[in-house]
C-alpha cells in the first residue's frame, strides 16, 4: 500500500485564486484529507476524478494531482453522473459554486441527489458570481445590492441543505473555509459514503462579496456562533462548552448549562443516521443571531445508489436474457443466407 502525504496531490499549476480568497483554504484541506482517504479505503491516487462547471471554484481541478475534467457551465453534475457509471471503481468529486450548482446547474443538481449517486459534491458558497465580476446569486441574501440588482435583490435565496433534503439526500454536510481541520474530517465522511455526498463550503470572496459570513467566521466568537455536530455526541457549543440545543415542542432552543437546573444529560444528542429528516430539516435552517450555525455532518443515511441499481438490473437481465451477445443477436429469428 502506497503511502501519500498532501503534496503528492498537488499540481504543478500555479493557483491563481485572489489573495485572501476562501478557495485557498478549501484546496488545502481536500488536499490534506486525501492521504487519509486513501489509508481508510486502500485507494491509490489513480482512482480520483475533479470535475468543475465554470466559476472561480471550478479551477479546482487544475491544482489537484489527479485525474480531472474541467465542464461547462452548470453541467459538473451531469459529467460526473457520466464518469461514476462509466466506471463506478472511481472516486468522483464535482467541484461547484453557488450559482454553477444552483442556477443553470440546479435541475443537474437535485437528480444527481435524488437517483443518489455515489459521488462526492463540494458547494462552495460565497452568496455571488465571483468570476463574472459580482451578480447576485440564488443564495445572495434578500436586499443585497449588487451590479444586477442596485437597489437589493427581492428574491429570496435558496438554502442548499433544504434542497438536499428535498431531493431525499442521503448526505449533507457543512464547513466553512476557515475550518481547514473540520473540513478535512468531513472530505474523509464523504468519501465514505455510499451515495450522494454534498459539503456546502461557506466561503469569502474577498473582492465581491467581502466577510459575507464575517458574523460566524470571526475567531474569537466563532463558537459562540456556530455548533459542530458530531453522531452520537451531545448538541454543545460555545467557547465555554457551556451552550446547547434541545427540543421546545416542535421547536429547537438554545439553553445553557447550569441554568434552570438544565444538565448535558437534558441535551439533544446528534444522530446524523437518522431516516426521519425532520430534525435535520430543523439544524439546517439555523441562523445566527437566533441559533448557532449548524456545522459538521448533519445528515448521513444509508439507501441503495443509482450506481447499485444500474449493476443489479444489468445482472438481472442478463440471466433472464435468451440472447447472450450479438452473434446470437444476428442470428436469432428468420434468418436468410444469401448466395
Amino acid at each position: 500500500m502506497i503511502k501519500y502525504t498532501p503534496q503528492d496531490f498537488k499540481s504543478n499549476q500555479e493557483v491563481k485564486w485572489c489573495p485572501g480568497c476562501g478557495d485557498h483554504a478549501i484546496l488545502a484541506s481536500v488536499q490534506r484529507a486525501m492521504p487519509e482517504i486513501c489509508d481508510a479505503l486502500n485507494y491509490t491516487k489513480e482512482r480520483f476524478v475533479f470535475v468543475s462547471g465554470i466559476g472561480c471554484s471550478s479551477r479546482f481541478p487544475y491544482y489537484m494531482n489527479t485525474y480531472g475534467f474541467h465542464g461547462i457551465h452548470g453541467r459538473a453534475s451531469a459529467i460526473a453522473t457520466g464518469v461514476k457509471v462509466a466506471n463506478p471503481t472511481l472516486t468522483v468529486w464535482q467541484i461547484t459554486g453557488d450559482g454553477d450548482a444552483l442556477a443553470i446547474g440546479g435541475n443537474h443538481f437535485i437528480h444527481a441527489i435524488r437517483r443518489n449517486i455515489d459521488i462526492n459534491i463540494i458547494l462552495f458558497n460565497n452568496q455571488i458570481y465571483g468570476l463574472t465580476k459580482g451578480q447576485y446569486s440564488p443564495t445572495s441574501n434578500l436586499g443585497m445590492v449588487t451590479k444586477t440588482s442596485p437597489f437589493g435583490t427581492v428574491e429570496h435565496p435558496f438554502n442548499p441543505g433544504a434542497l438536499v433534503l428535498g431531493a431525499r439526500g442521503t448526505f449533507f454536510a457543512r464547513s466553512l473555509d476557515v475550518e481547514l481541520k473540520l473540513t478535512s474530517e468531513i472530505m474523509v465522511e464523504m468519501a465514505k459514503h455510499d451515495g450522494t455526498a454534498v459539503t456546502e463550503m461557506l466561503v469569502n470572496c474577498v473582492i465581491f462579496n467581502d466577510k459575507t459570513h464575517s458574523n460566524i467566521t470571526d475567531k474569537e466568537t466563532r463558537e459562540d456562533k456556530t455548533i459542530v455536530l458530531r453522531h452520537g455526541e451531545p448538541m454543545i457549543f460555545g467557547k465555554n462548552r457551556d451552550k446547547g440545543l434541545m427540543l421546545d415542542g416542535m421547536r429547537l432552543k438554545v439553553v445553557k448549562i447550569g441554568e434552570n437546573g438544565v444538565t448535558e444529560k437534558d441535551l439533544l444528542v446528534h444522530d446524523a443516521e437518522i431516516d426521519n429528516p425532520g430534525l435535520h430539516s430543523m439544524l439546517i435552517d439555523m441562523k445566527y443571531p437566533e441559533y448557532p450555525v449548524a456545522l459538521g455532518v448533519i445528515r448521513r443515511v444509508k439507501d441503495k445508489t443509482y450506481d447499485d441499481n444500474v449493476r443489479d438490473q444489468v445482472i438481472e437481465v442478463r440471466a433472464k436474457a435468451k440472447i447472450k451477445n450479438v452473434d446470437e443477436l444476428l442470428r436469432s429469428g428468420a434468418t436468410w443466407e444469401v448466395k
